[in-house]
């Protein structure tokens, strides 16, 4: 299955595929650098297919679960501050995805969005710590009656597009895609001070499978 999110980019990479291995098949000698170059170009569509499948996930149910948004690997595993949502102290864990990783993103929890906000910003390696903070990002907030969970769509060194149609008032369900970051990237996702989790710095994640945390 390819993600809806990516229907626009697959037909331009899809026609310049068609494009160039027609001109490349008529006009480049000798055949062997001439299949070569279709070979490229093929390649360069499968990756793209690659890149925008979206698999269907079974995501747990349970009471205060927050499940991870994003597949990839755990990179950071630290307590903050956060202003802007949660108001207070904060505990960050952040996903790094590879541009082989799935990059369809899922709602952690359920509930209501009460925050949406992009902020435009640089484009530093996504596995670096400033990139929560420098890189453009886009910051969405779920409200669960007294719970609050921020979690932040973060732009890389290779990703320069941020899917998000997500507005405030928008019902949130656990396990459903909300958008998605093109081409390698990093979520972060905020949870209130002292909320247990049950990742650490190494550990693999699915989106919309793992188990991130519990909230008290």
């Amino acid at each position: 299955m390819i993600t809806k999110y990516g229907y626009d980019t697959l037909a331009v990479v899809l026609l310049v595929v068609v494009a160039g291995s027609v001109l490349s098949w008529t006009f480049i000698e000798p055949r062997a650098l001439k299949l070569g170059v279709v070979a490229v170009f093929l390649l360069a569509l499968l990756f793209t297919l690659n890149f925008f499948r979206d698999p269907e996930r079974e995501t747990p149910v349970g009471d205060g679960l927050v499940i991870s948004p994003a597949d990839g690997k755990v990179v950071l595993v630290q307590d903050v501050r956060e202003e802007e949502f949660l108001k207070g102290g904060a505990v960050q864990v952040s996903i790094f995805m590879s541009p082989l990783d799935v990059h369809v993103n899922r709602y952690p929890i359920s509930g209501t969005v009460a925050f949406f906000r992009h902020i435009p910003g640089e484009y530093l390696v996504a596995f670096d710590e400033k990139s929560s903070s420098r890189n453009e990002r886009t910051l969405i907030g779920v409200e669960q009656g007294s719970r609050r969970v921020l979690f932040k769509q973060i732009a890389g060194f290779v990703a320069r597009r941020i899917v998000a149609p997500v507005a405030v008032g928008d019902r949130a369900v656990a396990g459903e895609r909300f958008g998605m970051i093109k081409f390698g990237s990093r979520v972060d996702v905020l949870l209130p001070a002292g909320t247990p989790v049950k990742v650490k710095v190494g550990d693999v994640t699915a989106a919309g499978e793992t188990i991130l945390a519990v909230l008290p």
